[in-house]
């Protein structure tokens, strides 16, 4: 599965076959129940067949419905499943963008590779977003600074009961619409050690089903105490992993009083290489590492592994400049405060507050993502069926 078979037909998002909706769905209201429930789907939706035998079929594009899968399907056995998060933008200019979908097409194929399912050209599943959003666009995103959540997924659905690599696999592509979340800081309760998230060896860093189902637990005893994520530590020294499902960064002054962000790393493969937190590096990296902008200080950016006790100490130290998450979902979300066994930790910094660092790194993002800024990151989608 590690490579494309020559015999077999590649994944080409350049011709579909379209069947529209002869039925409508409502378009849920900006926070009405419908919209937060996470789940009320635009009127169509994408599938793509493989088989081992012929490869990928043609892309579809037809009306939202269930899928038919047998229950023998190695998905509901073995997990045989991975997903990705996207959301696509109406820009400020009426055009519609996704945000280097590359790089989420690229995990896909990754994920899917670990998760024993065929791979593709990562290039193609901004084709099949686009198609879609050509289509559903216009009535589900008509006004601009507002976005659609988009999911791609492949499972192993063929009816092969028997532990194997699967013989048949579906990737779909729906979108919701997706209430904004915002929060002025969130409350991470720190894993405790007998829960482990991810793993040397194991596939953090793919997003797979596997990686979440056994995590909501954790995550629903956490909410039911009045916090909102888990933030997920791993191993003897207590190593800061992810926030919920989202990357996790801290911006402290060193021992020598210099500003870092800080993040853990991705070479012992235990986070998730978020597309979102890859952009907050590169983008600190270039534009704030060797130079103020406005009253804040540049910033260095490290990644490392960085231990529960090093945020404690920092705290009780007063080097905790600010904290915040980064994902899809969750965006930029500054971080308040981390509860550790019994101690609370404050991250808004030592005067209460939150230095800006984490506004004007959302600003930079939400610039690209919504047209305001011309970048290489956002991709047009070009105007096709109405």
């Amino acid at each position: 599965m590690g490579s494309i078979s020559q015999h077999l037909a590649e994944l080409d998002a350049s011709n579909f076959k379209v069947t529209r909706s002869t039925t409508l769905r409502d378009v849920p209201l900006p926070g009405s129940p419908e919209e937060l429930s996470h789940s009320h789907c635009t009127d169509h939706m994408v599938t793509v067949r493989w088989t081992d035998t012929n490869g990928w079929e043609t892309p579809e594009v037809k009306p939202y419905q269930n899928l038919s899968i047998p229950p023998t399907a190695s998905c509901l056995h073995y997990a045989t499943e991975c997903f990705e998060g996207m959301k696509v933008y109406r820009g400020y200019d009426g055009k519609l963008r996704l945000f280097r979908p590359d790089c989420n097409g690229q995990r896909l194929s990754n994920s899917a590779q670990r998760s024993s399912l065929p791979v593709f050209k990562f290039d193609q599943l901004k084709k099949l977003v686009a198609k879609l959003m050509q289509i559903d666009g216009p009535r589900w995103l008509p006004n601009p600074g507002t976005f659609l959540y988009i999911r791609p997924t492949m499972i192993g659905n063929g009816p092969h009961l028997g532990v194997q690599v699967p013989k048949e696999a579906l990737l779909f592509v729906i979108a919701v619409p997706w209430p904004d979340i915002s929060s002025k800081g969130l409350r991470l309760y720190a894993s405790t050690p007998d829960t482990i998230r991810a793993w040397p060896g194991g596939f953090g860093y793919a997003k797979l089903g596997a990686n979440y189902g056994p995590s909501l637990q954790a995550h629903g005893q956490a909410k039911a105490m009045g916090f909102d994520q888990i933030l997920w530590l791993f191993g003897e020294d207590r190593q800061v992993t992810e926030a919920g499902a989202s990357n996790f960064f801290i911006i402290w002054r060193d021992a020598s009083g210099k500003l870092e962000l800080v993040t853990a790393p991705l070479e012992n493969q235990l986070i998730l290489p978020g597309v979102t937190r890859r952009s907050v590096l590169e983008l600190v990296s270039e534009r704030l590492s060797t130079q103020s902008v406005g009253s804040l200080e540049p910033l260095k950016v490290v990644e490392r592994t960085l231990t529960i006790a090093e945020i404690e100490k920092a705290a009780e130290e007063g080097r905790i400049v600010e904290s915040f998450v980064s994902g899809t979902a969750y965006f930029i979300t500054p971080v308040a405060m981390i509860r550790n066994v019994n101690t609370d930790i404050s991250t808004l910094g030592p005067n209460g507050e939150s230095a800006g660092y984490t506004t004007l790194i959302k600003s930079w993002l939400e610039h690209i993502m919504f047209g305001k800024e011309q970048h290489e990151w956002g991709y047009v989608i070009e105007d096709g069926e109405n």
